[in-house]
This record gives structure tokens, C-alpha cells and sequence, in this order.
């Protein structure tokens, strides 16, 4: 019975976002993703924030999974596969610093791995650049960690 509890739960959380007011729509967003989209629209936000609603309550895909679908989309798809780069590994408490419109960007590397900039934690450079420029960059080409064109 609290399995299908549960369920109905979800499922009335996620009925419940067409009538969110935005404010609250965007608090959710926060919640769950490090930025917020270039050029939103409500039905992307509405099925961004349910994905993230089932995944915290029933899991995520599991692995195998996840490969098996990576590879059926690269078998099928007219995309070039993305040309997997070398990590780069930053010890914890490495600072690094960029200028950008006028002033100086300072992220820190936690020893979680993650990122913390202006004291909000992030998973990647990446999504620290698109945080400050408000366009998609490669976190570590727009911190100097790689030259442009680089593999």
C-alpha cells in the first residue's frame, strides 16, 4: 500500500506543476538543477522538473540501461559522436579565477569534487560559465584549463 501511496503522490506532484504559479515553478527548478535554461519556455520546465520528480522517488536509469540507450542513439543518429577529452583532475581548495564583464569570477574546488562559486555549489566548470555568461561554454576552455581546439 505505501508503494502505491507513493505513487499517487508523484503522480499528483506532478500533475500539480501545470498549476504552479511560475515563481514557484522556478524555486522547484533551483532545487533540482545548477542554472537555469537560456530560453525557457513552461513545457520544457514542466518536463525537466517531473523527470527530476520521478527520478528522486523511483531512482534513475540504471547504468546498463543508460549505456544500452547512448549506444542505440549513436548507432541511429546523424549527430557526430562527442570526442571524449581527457579529464582534468583540480585538488580540493584549487582557486581559479577568470574576468568576465568587468570583473574578476573566483570558483574554488570543494573536496567533494564539486565546484563552489559566489557560495553555491555546482557539479561542473561548465555549468559555472553558462551561470556567468548565460550561454553554453566548456567550463574548462572558458577557465584556461584548455586551449581552443584542443583534444
Amino acid at each position: 500500500m505505501k508503494n502505491a501511496e507513493a505513487t499517487v503522490s508523484l503522480a499528483a506532484q506532478i500533475a500539480g506543476l501545470a498549476s504552479l504559479p511560475s515563481a514557484k515553478l522556478w524555486l522547484l527548478w533551483d532545487q533540482y538543477f545548477p542554472c537555469r535554461p537560456e530560453n525557457p519556455n513552461r513545457s520544457h520546465l514542466e518536463s525537466r522538473l517531473a523527470y527530476k520528480l520521478q527520478e528522486q522517488a523511483l531512482g534513475g536509469l540504471a547504468s546498463n540501461t543508460q549505456r544500452r540507450l547512448e549506444g542505440i542513439g549513436s548507432h541511429d543518429s546523424q549527430i557526430k559522436p562527442r570526442i571524449k577529452r581527457p579529464e582534468i583532475h583540480l585538488a580540493p581548495g584549487t582557486v581559479l579565477t577568470r574576468e568576465w564583464g568587468e570583473r574578476d569570477h573566483k570558483v574554488m574546488v570543494t573536496a567533494e569534487g564539486k565546484f563552489e562559486y559566489e557560495g553555491r555549489q555546482f557539479k561542473s566548470l561548465s555549468a559555472i560559465a553558462r551561470h556567468i555568461c548565460g550561454t553554453p561554454w566548456s567550463g574548462p576552455l572558458f577557465f584556461g584549463l584548455r586551449q581552443q581546439g584542443a583534444k
